[in-house]
């Protein structure tokens, strides 16, 4: 079950790593789809609006709490490079420590905040009281959440991103069932949601404790993997915490977006939503190279590898822009009738704005292409300021973009959000990447020479 990434084609390993990866966002991306139609069918309207207005808190925590899982998984990764068995398990018990302080936190801070956070959103009056319900059991479930997502970056982190994915695929099933389950017999409403939720999350964790225990003897924890010095613990910290709020930034700077776009007509709300459905579903296989990208950095990175990094950046960035230039041609021509599938009985004015978001947005794919997989490497060699600073760029531009140029250019403007957000990530990630990967030890090899793929 363990896979090293200092060995083989840089390409292949990459690509194979990065299927379980996209095919696992993929299936969360259907569960929260067929949540949402679970819940408009058979609760009503009301309930649905009250399940959405929790969204942008929700993807605040979650995407905190995903960062700083993965990020904390990347020690595992580099001492697996190194070849640390030892280090391996001191880094996985380390992990459980943080991991375990940090979800008691975010748990104890979700519970006693949310109701001011729906407040703060200006929620309306007749669902605040159903989404508090909602989303304050989700938050008493965080420590779940957080362990799983511990767990199975944990368990990528040394080589096996399947296992995972077949975890997350029976908790997704098993969740959409517990909801008609909850909602038909029990009549829990919204509280049985979030209850399926809570239960799916605890039955993917339990599988992924058996497997470790049964399977990976490389993570069978003993009395001395527990002695670990406190310069390691901050060490972890030190790389969980700015992947964790590089998630949050990004939340918040979506936050802004949703802001001014409300202020545009519901037209306008329908036509972005459609055309940010459509741009997540096939964006993910962009994501999910970039996360494969920083396991293999992490490992190569340990072994001390510089030139199979350098390698794996240029032929994995020559796949994912094939993929984002046929990408961008579908939707120039045929991207209206994408969003025609998502806006059934719209307007013909709704839908040309919504293929003016897919063209806009698809033009610049190569920036978030690139984006991804620069920011993947830096995160897997351990340096934390250069995305951090991407991070609060991205949010920077974001928000300029909301302000300013949907004052001048209304939806088509707020359209540029996210191409600008990416172009002003990118500085800080490219300077960091160029002097950390090709002036490594002072060489700088041609990107040509890079050009064999297998």
């Amino acid at each position: 079950m363990v896979k090293s990434f200092t060995k083989g084609s840089p390409v292949l390993l990459i690509l194979s790593f990065s299927i379980p990866l996209f095919l696992g966002n993929f299936f969360q991306q259907f569960y929260s789809l067929a949540d949402i139609f679970i819940v408009g069918r058979m609760l009503g309207k009301f309930p649905l609006a009250a399940v959405g207005s929790t969204n942008s808190i929700n993807l605040l925590f979650f995407w905190f709490i995903y960062g700083f899982s993965f990020g904390a998984s990347l020690m595992v990764s580099r001492r697996m490079g190194a070849s640390d068995m030892d280090g391996v398990r001191r880094s996985f018990a380390i992990n459980i420590v943080i991991c375990t302080v940090m979800a008691l936190t975010l748990m104890t801070v979700g519970v006693l905040s949310v109701r001011g956070l729906l407040k703060f959103l200006n929620t309306p009056p007749e669902i605040i009281d159903d989404a508090y319900s909602y989303i304050v059991i989700i938050f008493w479930g965080i420590p779940l959440l957080l362990l799983f997502n511990m767990l199975s970056n944990v368990i990528r982190a040394v080589g096996d991103s399947r296992t995972p994915l077949y975890f997350l695929i029976i908790s997704c099933v098993l969740n959409i069932i517990l909801d008609v389950v909850f909602i038909t017999f029990f009549h829990s409403g919204l509280r049985g949601v979030a209850f399926a939720t809570l239960i799916s999350q605890s039955v993917s964790s339990l599988l992924c404790v058996v497997f470790i225990v049964k399977k990976l003897p490389v993570l069978k924890l003993t009395a001395k993997d527990w002695r670990f010095t406190g310069k390691e613990i901050v060490e972890h910290i030190k790389t969980a915490l700015p992947v964790g709020f590089q998630g949050s930034i990004i939340a918040i700077g979506f936050m802004s977006v949703s802001f001014f776009l409300n202020r545009l007509g519901v037209p306008a709300v329908a036509a972005f939503t459609a055309g940010s459905r459509i741009d997540a579903t096939v964006t993910v296989i962009i994501h999910s190279l970039g996360t494969a990208m920083a396991t293999f950095t992490a490992q190569n990175y340990g072994a001390n590898k510089p030139e199979r990094i350098r390698k794996g950046i240029f032929q994995i960035s020559i796949i994912t822009y094939i993929y984002c230039i046929v990408t961008a041609i579908l939707f120039i021509f045929f991207g209206h009738h994408f969003a025609g599938l998502f806006l059934m009985g719209a307007s013909p004015g709704t839908i040309d704005m919504s293929h003016t978001y897919l063209i806009i947005n698809s033009s610049f794919y190569i920036l978030l292409a690139t984006l991804a997989i620069f920011r993947g490497a830096l995160q897997g060699m351990g340096n934390n300021l250069a995305p951090t600073l991407a991070g609060i760029m991205e949010l920077i531009m974001r928000v300029f973009a909301s302000i300013v140029f949907s004052r001048l250019a209304g939806f088509t403007g707020l359209c540029f959000a996210c191409p600008l957000a990416w172009f002003g990530s990118l500085l800080p990630l490219t300077i960091a990447l160029v002097n950390g990967v090709y002036k490594h030890d002072k060489l700088l090899p041609p990107y040509i020479s890079n050009l064999s793929f297998f």
